[in-house]
């Protein structure tokens, strides 16, 4: 039994070496991935109590072979066209995939690990009642990644992998939507943002102490734009109150992450304005080749955005066309563009610095 774990210790110190070695493009740094339902790539499919799923049809119809993954999207999402630029092929798999193959544990969380389930949020009564996984539960599951990456490569080289390795962010959108469609708003728009904040750091801050040093953040897209909460609307117009909670959800992650920065040693930061980035398509459809910026490509009923994704449901014919798959999510061709924003964007998206200049200052 002790020589079998040199042996893999051996071999796990030089995978963790090649992994963050640098290349002619540079560091190729792991990718440990939170959140909702943009970056979700099939883990509330391996929940089997879960109701918020993307496992049936049309869902997955651009991804390669036609098949539903568990993605809230017609092809890849977000989370999988920033792991390309990074240098992978696709977003790493979910956590509880990477749990049934428990032989070899260490080895597959050293590319990194996604953690995000759809119907999650910042606070943890968001979606707890829909069979997902909260954020405070991802980031419990990261520590199980944090104790096996400690027992096979040890806590110094530990440290020095997750220091290299990029954390992605995408969440709050649920928490907003909930609390504005609930009977219970007794807070003011800014004092429940700013208990949002609040939970919000203390998440980040776990997430430090456990070694995480560079965060990519998205902030929340203009969810009054959906074509679900269009279709409250009488003219199909955004919901302009309900992006107020998202343009001062914003500000307040930004302060926040200034603040921190400032405050925790080591801890870089680049966080996406989604809300201008899609505010930006929405008002300029032609120049990025969208014709349909209000329905949803794949439902049903006003907007066909009234009922979900399914095999019963109407589906638009040029799916790049559409800025919206379903209800809330983008399709392939705006995730992609999300991606390369965030990535290569300037300041106006994406600030201090870009994804591509986060995950590769060492």
């Amino acid at each position: 039994m002790a020589k079998r774990w040199v042996s893999s210790f051996l071999f796990l110190s030089i995978f963790l070496a090649m992994v963050v070695s640098h290349s002619a493009d540079g560091p190729l740094p792991a990718l440990f991935i939170l959140g909702d339902s943009t970056a979700d790539v099939g883990t509330n499919t391996l929940l089997p109590q879960s109701v918020v799923r993307a496992d049936l049809p049309f869902n997955g119809i651009d991804f390669p072979h036609s098949r539903p993954t568990g993605r809230f999207s017609n092809g890849f999402n977000t989370a999988d066209f920033l792991a390309k630029h990074i240098g992978y092929r696709r977003s790493p798999p979910p956590f509880l995939s990477i749990l049934s193959h428990s032989s070899s544990l260490s080895k597959k969380f050293l590319r990194g690990v996604n953690f995000a389930s759809g119907g999650s949020g910042i606070l943890d009564t968001t979606g707890q009642t829909l069979g997902i996984i909260t954020l405070g539960a991802q980031i419990q599951q990261f520590t199980t990644v944090h104790s096996n990456l400690t027992a096979a490569i040890g806590l110094e080289e530990t440290v020095k992998f997750l220091s290299k390795s990029l954390f992605v962010i995408s969440t709050g959108s649920n928490d907003i939507i909930n609390y504005f469609q609930s009977n219970n708003r007794t807070l003011p728009k800014e004092e429940f943002i700013q208990n949002l904040g609040y939970a919000y750091e203390n998440h980040l801050t776990t997430l430090f102490d456990l070694g995480a040093r560079k965060f990519g953040i998205l902030s929340v897209p203009p969810i009054g734009c959906c074509p679900s909460l269009r279709t409250l609307d009488p003219s199909y117009g955004c919901l302009d109150e309900i992006n107020e909670y998202a343009t001062f959800f914003y500000t307040t992650i930004q302060a926040l992450m200034q603040r921190l920065s400032s405050e925790y040693q080591g801890m870089k930061y680049s966080l996406g304005n989604a809300y201008d980035m899609a505010m930006y398509v929405v008002n300029n459809p032609v120049a990025f080749n969208f014709t349909d910026v209000k329905s949803a490509c794949c439902g049903g009923g006003e907007l066909n955005a009234q009922s979900p994704c399914v095999p019963t449901a109407a589906l638009c014919s040029d799916r790049d066309k559409y800025l919206f798959w379903d209800l809330f999510h983008p399709t392939k061709h705006a995730c992609k563009l999300a991606a390369f924003t965030l990535y290569t964007g300037a300041p106006v998206f994406v600030s201090p610095i870009n994804f591509s200049q986060l995950a590769m200052d060492n």
